[in-house]
């Protein structure tokens, strides 16, 4: 498939709200029961690491990051995003997104992300771990959905073999 990974802009925004629904429609790819404003999610993610992949003028998938904390101590970690297209999933566009979101977030002083995953969400899981995440543990029935059902979420993390290292 013939497609680009670029940086996000606001103007992605209607494609990314779209992929971000069809992810909570699932069921198990986040504990959001519907898709925030664009300024809260704007607030909320890294101005510097945000990505899509796009063929044309379709975003096929997007990736971001979140800060994990506001203490200075902890700037160079952050919490990965990522959603690929109900129609575009399996075909390795996640697996490339990811990697180039690893590459944006070492070049832009990120020394460790981390991603918590229900544990249903298989694909995203193996995901994580084709591109350099470890399971660091797993928060049993840490979130319970809209519909009353508890999920456990496991802890996925990678640390960067090339930035914060000294």
């Amino acid at each position: 498939m013939d497609y680009k990974i670029e940086k996000m802009t606001d103007e992605d925004w209607e494609g990314v709200a779209k992929i971000y629904l069809e992810g909570i429609k699932t069921g198990k790819a986040t504990f959001q029961s519907e898709i925030p404003s664009y300024d809260a999610w704007n607030n909320g993610h890294v101005k510097t690491c945000r990505l899509v992949a796009r063929k044309g003028n379709e975003v096929l998938g997007w990736g971001a990051l979140s800060p994990t904390s506001s203490r200075c101590v902890y700037a160079g970690v952050a919490e990965v995003s990522i959603y690929i297209g109900e129609e575009y999933r399996g075909k390795g566009i996640g697996r490339t997104l990811l990697k180039a979101l690893v590459k944006m977030s070492e070049e832009n002083g990120f020394w460790t992300l981390q991603s918590g995953i229900i544990k249903e969400n298989t694909a995203s899981i193996e995901l994580h771990k084709s591109c350099g995440f470890r399971e660091i543990g797993i928060r049993e029935r840490v979130a319970k959905m809209n519909n009353g059902a508890w999920h456990d979420v496991v802890l996925m993390e990678r640390r960067s073999d090339v930035t914060g290292i000294d």
